[in-house]
């Protein structure tokens, strides 16, 4: 049986790209040869793939479960034809997370994930910024946030549970009730989704009118200031467990009140999760978030 590979190869480019331009312009041809070659093998096939709806192409059923079915094998052969050229293939997969995020959970566990794929390459964007998938070449983003985001793959990361914290210097462990600790400086993280006075209504505790507080935009910059004593953080065990661990922060409350909430979220548009480095990272990411002991947060599979 003839096989179209040239048109196979094309309509591969173009699912995965979303766009005829685009797939014209990773390939050096013209739309217009993009469109033919899709049209072509069409015609062998005898059904549908795909249609325009603006500036992008939607894939039809018979095109969705055309692509998920050479998608492998095509990756598994432009591998073995780079290698037989004496390279391995390299992919860059671009991951965009808060500073905190990158810092603190992200770059501790990397090395993991890079000696389990060694064909895939990490390119960390530590940045608050929110992506703009349609302009900007990122794969997969960890979004700080709320977890509402129109049209795009949603899924929290682990429930994270917010803890006041210190040095064993600063304040000894159980030490304080929840009503001695706005005696004590603290330690704001200003974009936080925890903040102190949720957690004086949480803990039943009316603060003082006035209270001594250093404030910081980034929760990284208020665990650090934890740890150099300089007062108490309410920051996140999910970020601080390296320092608890270790035990340069400890909790200076007996029974502190539950505080839980999910802040970190993986976002990335539905047709980035059909490319094998995206998937193969999101499961990584789950496995570390488990081997940690995290609970998951509950899933958000599509906003629209």
């Amino acid at each position: 049986m003839y096989l179209p590979l040239r048109a196979i190869s094309v309509f591969h480019a173009a699912a995965r790209a979303g766009s005829i331009t685009k797939a014209a312009a990773e390939l050096n041809v013209t739309p217009s040869a993009v469109s033919q070659q899709i049209q072509a093998l069409e015609v062998q096939l005898g059904t549908s793939l795909m249609t325009k709806t603006g500036r992008r192409i939607v894939l039809t059923e018979a095109g969705e479960r055309y692509f998920e079915s050479i998608t492998d094998e095509i990756e598994r052969i432009s591998e073995a034809t780079k290698n037989i050229r004496g390279y391995r293939t390299v992919t860059t997969l671009t991951v965009r997370a808060s500073p905190t995020l990158s810092n603190k959970w992200l770059l501790p566990r990397l090395r993991s994930f890079l000696d389990a794929y060694a064909d895939i390459e990490i390119r960390l964007d530590g940045t608050n910024e929110s992506t703009d998938f349609t302009r900007e070449a990122v794969d997969l983003e960890i979004r700080h946030g709320g977890g509402r985001w129109a049209g795009l793959f949603i899924e929290g990361l682990a429930d994270e549970s917010f803890v006041p914290v210190c040095t064993p210097s600063y304040a000894a462990a159980e030490s304080l009730d929840a009503g001695e600790v706005a005696n004590f400086r603290l330690i704001h993280s200003v974009k936080s989704q925890a903040q102190w006075p949720n957690w004086f209504v949480i803990a039943n505790v009316q603060p003082p009118a006035r209270w001594r507080r250093i404030l910081f935009d980034r929760s990284h910059m208020a665990i650090d200031a934890a740890s150099d004593g300089l007062g108490i953080a309410l920051e996140s065990r999910f970020m601080m467990w390296r320092e608890l661990s270790d035990g340069s922060l400890i909790c200076p409350v007996r029974a502190p009140p539950p505080l839980i909430l999910t802040t970190q979220w993986i976002v990335c548009p539905h047709d980035h999760l059909r490319q094998r480095k995206v998937r193969v990272f999101l499961d990584w990411l789950r496995n570390e978030r488990d081997l940690a002991g995290y609970s998951s947060a509950e899933p958000i599979k599509a906003i629209v």
